[in-house]
């Protein structure tokens, strides 16, 4: 893996040094947060939500800096590469996609195009934005938070489109490798609303509880994307796009993992879902609606399987009207395990709400508030002492300086 982010930067120099098109961005992020006292999943606790606090006081926040390098070897070759400096991830500084492109130019109804390296599974309808930041929110919903924690393309994807008069046909389909462990947090954490997506360095921290529960003494970390069984993953997906409809897609997803499969003590989970979204817009108005279901599992040794059922959907209602933006975001999620002949309390459901207004007064300056509340039932806090019934609250107010 460090290797091929080497790679990749390598790449991006060589380009930039050789005067061909290139482009870099990024962005500053700093926020102000008020919270509940809920210790958060980031720090090993049973919060959902990314900060912590007495819910009385106001404190300061360095978010993150996101840095994306693009260049345009050829016009039909492209490279990307965007890189985060974020206080709780392992290194430094730390890689969240790496990747190269190429599309030929389409002179008739077809189109055509292949990628390769690391990148985001085209999961998200919210999550649009350089560094996969929300358009609308500074928190995404639980879906494409999961998403931005356990899963990344560490491999190739081909997209097919075919552009009618009524509208845009697309079809997809990947392999991918170094993804096994994905299914291991929405098992031992469950759902979490989250807007820092692993680095593909970084080692998401395990809930203490589930430690604890497990007769280890925390902290303990895993890390997301490693390569278990040499078995390759894919997914595969459709998509169609017109004025009269909007956008409708839907996607299978299937990492293919051998459950029993393990390398010291970190295993594999095989981890599949079915993912189907729509979005409309409706003069000044945007409606976005996505769904998720899956499960994933693990058989580690013989006489043990624990399989998670996961389910969430939300609805999100956007308007936009010249430098400003207003969301208001509701949504559902569950999760339920089954563990013959053990009776382990991993099994959760809740629901959530988000409000947020964004102000762009120019083009490098992002200022947003959000107020977020989380209802959540989860038997396993009673390990830690605590209620399983919890609810959470988090106000920000995010300033992005961009370059």
């Amino acid at each position: 893996m460090r290797a091929a982010i080497a790679l990749f930067a390598l790449l991006l120099s060589s380009t930039a040094a050789g005067a061909i098109d290139f482009d870099f961005q990024g962005y500053l992020d700093m926020r102000a947060v008020a919270a509940t006292r809920l210790r958060s999943y980031l720090d090993g606790g049973t919060g959902l939500l990314r900060f912590e606090d007495d819910g009385t006081t106001t404190s300061l926040h360095f978010a993150e800096a996101i840095g994306q390098g693009h260049a345009q070897i050829t016009p039909e070759l492209s490279a990307l590469a965007v890189a985060r400096i974020e206080p709780a991830q392992k290194t430094f500084v730390d890689f969240l996609e790496a990747y190269v492109r190429y599309r030929p130019v389409s002179t008739n109804a077809w189109r055509w195009s292949v990628k390769a390296g690391a990148f985001f599974p085209p999961v998200s309808l919210e999550n649009t934005e350089i560094g996969w930041t929300s358009y609308w929110t500074l928190t995404p919903s639980v879906i494409n938070s999961w998403v931005g924690d356990e899963l990344r393309t560490i491999g190739g994807e081909g997209t097919l489109e075919w552009r009618g008069q009524s509208g845009t046909l697309t079809l997809m389909a990947a392999m991918f490798g170094w993804n096994d462990p994905a299914g291991t947090l929405m098992a031992d954490r469950g759902w979490t609303l989250d807007d820092r997506p692993t680095g593909l360095i970084d080692h998401p921290r395990e809930p203490d509880m589930t430690v604890i529960l497990f007769g280890d003494t925390p902290p303990d970390h895993t890390p997301m994307f490693n390569e278990i069984d040499g078995r390759a993953g894919w997914y595969a997906g459709a998509s169609w796009d017109d004025s009269d409809l909007g956008h409708v897609e839907i996607i299978r997803y299937d990492n293919e993992a051998n459950s029993s499969a393990h390398t010291g003590d970190y295993f594999a989970w095989r981890t599949r879902f079915w993912d189907v979204g729509l979005s409309r817009q409706f003069g000044e108005f945007t409606v976005l609606s996505q769904g998720m279901t899956g499960q994933t599992t693990i058989t580690p040794f013989p006489g043990f399987r624990s399989t998670t059922d996961f389910n969430a959907a939300y609805a999100l209602l956007g308007w936009e009207r010249d430098e400003w933006r207003l969301a208001g975001r509701a949504e559902i999620f569950g999760t339920n395990q089954t563990n013959p002949g053990t009776d382990l309390p991993f099994s959760e459901h809740g629901h959530a709400f988000t409000a947020a207004a964004s102000w762009l007064p120019n083009d490098w300056l992002r200022l947003t508030g959000e107020i977020l509340y989380v209802h959540s039932i989860r038997a396993e806090r009673a390990i830690v002492g605590q209620n399983p019934r919890q609810n959470e609250t988090q106000a920000q107010l995010s300033a992005r300086i961009y370059f």
